[in-house]
């Protein structure tokens, strides 16, 4: 955003407890707003106003006294909550919820196809229960625009769910393409590494670190979803697409995917809009979890069965959870945050992505997770075509030892799909050979 930001009131209500505002204040700003106050209150949901109708005006007076322009609400409103509150507030000012903030935030940050169908996806199926809604109070009451719901139009609930469809439809495509790319690169040799946790929690920094920027050369006609570069910004949502890049491995090629990053309180409605995005991690070999260890083991034990849940749901691969930001805190308190959490992270591995602490201590773990090659010797004739074959298992699989004679003979270890396909190419030479 540029120029002047919008000035904003931040508003919420838990049931007990203290509010927590850290996360909603670090969307807004995100999104490029002024943060100008915050007003919290601990009570039972009024259905009405969802916060008591007195907390409400407080809010009000605050905008006014600040001259905000919008209302932040860390919270789901129901539309006539919404309606309710917003007939308190000054003239003019808008109201945001929770799930509107985190969507202009995936708008702002959309900038492949991929990226910008999944956030027009989410925001339709964010509109689909307010079309409905207002569907069944103009059906009820026959009064257009009653409570301030605007004017009803029967056709827009069937032209939401057209447009879901159709996006749907134009994802599974591009899916299909991303699949077949991941699948041309196992053949190809590359293990694929994916890169889960929270937005924060450091998973740029790392992919940074892994990586050595040795990027991947895509066509971006082909797949614009790709980056040469993986930004690692101290703010949320900086990754909204995916960034793959090949790993420094000696042994091994890997290619290391960066996803999205997970945000608390999600509904699952908004996961499902961006599960095309996910499906870098649900296809990959080798799923890290990254998680911040500086906080506390509520919010760690939290964020891990969450993602557990979102990971598990399709996801066949090993999953490694990786304690980063080490360097921000003493070992006794890694020793106990560990123990704490052994159940949901079973031998994680504790690293520093900022400073490269234990980076080559995660490699080797890397290495272990990761199917295990397998070992072949091929005997292959000596022809024209002989040394083509020879070259392309040197550039995908570990070659032990060649020797040249009357035939070649190479020994490799490789991933099963490389030393099958190495198989394949040594029989059809073979039977050329053969009948020449």
């Amino acid at each position: 955003m540029t120029g002047e930001r919008e000035r904003i009131v931040v508003a919420k209500r838990v049931d007990s407890g203290a509010a927590e505002t850290d996360e909603i204040v670090e969307l807004a700003r995100a999104a490029g707003y002024e943060v100008v106050d915050i007003v919290t209150q601990t009570r039972k949901e009024d259905p009405a106003y969802h916060f008591g109708e007195g907390k409400v005006e407080t809010i009000a007076r605050r905008i006014a006294a600040e001259d905000a322009t919008a209302l932040i609400l860390d919270n789901e409103l129901g539309p006539y909550q919404t309606f309710n509150i917003g007939n308190k507030l000054p003239e003019g000012v808008r109201i945001v919820d929770r799930f509107r903030l985190i969507l202009e935030i995936f708008g702002q940050r959309a900038q492949t196809r991929k990226a910008q169908l999944q956030v027009e996806l989410a925001e339709l199926r964010y509109e689909l229960p307010r079309a409905e809604a207002k569907a069944s109070l103009a059906k009820r009451d026959e009064r257009p625009g009653f409570m301030g719901l605007g004017e009803y139009d029967e056709s827009r609930e069937r032209d939401i769910k057209s447009q879901i469809s159709r996006i749907r439809d134009e994802l599974e495509q591009i899916e299909q393409t991303d699949q077949h790319r991941r699948e041309q690169r196992r053949e190809s040799g590359f293990d694929l590494v994916a890169l889960a946790g929270y937005t924060n929690a450091g998973k740029s920094t790392l992919l940074r670190q892994l990586a050595a920027d040795l990027s991947v050369d895509e066509n971006e006609d082909i797949h614009p979803d790709l980056d040469t570069t993986a930004e690692s910004e101290d703010r949320l949502f900086t990754t909204l697409g995916t960034t793959t890049r090949q790993a420094d491995f000696d042994r091994r090629d890997v290619l290391v995917t960066d996803t999205v990053g997970f945000i608390s309180d999600l509904p699952h409605w908004l996961v499902e809009s961006f599960k095309s995005t996910l499906d870098a991690v649900y296809r990959a070999d080798l799923v890290l979890l990254v998680v911040d260890v500086t906080e506390s083991v509520e919010e760690i034990r939290e964020k891990l069965v969450t993602s557990h849940d979102t990971l598990y749901e399709r996801n066949e691969a090993p999953i490694v959870t990786v304690l980063n930001k080490c360097d921000q805190v003493d070992d006794e308190e890694i020793d106990r945050k560990r123990e704490a959490l052994s159940a949901l992270a079973p031998n994680p591995i504790v690293v520093s992505a900022r400073t490269a602490e234990n980076i080559p201590a995660l490699k080797d773990r890397i290495h272990q997770e990761l199917p295990d090659f397998e070992r072949e010797r091929l005997v292959l004739p000596m022809t024209e075509d002989t040394m083509s074959i020879v070259s392309w298992i040197h550039d995908n699989a570990h070659v032990e030892t060649v020797e040249y004679g009357d035939e070649v003979v190479i020994e490799f270890e490789a991933r099963p799909a490389v030393v099958e396909q190495s198989r394949s190419k040594a029989t059809t030479l073979v039977e050329s050979s053969a009948s020449a």
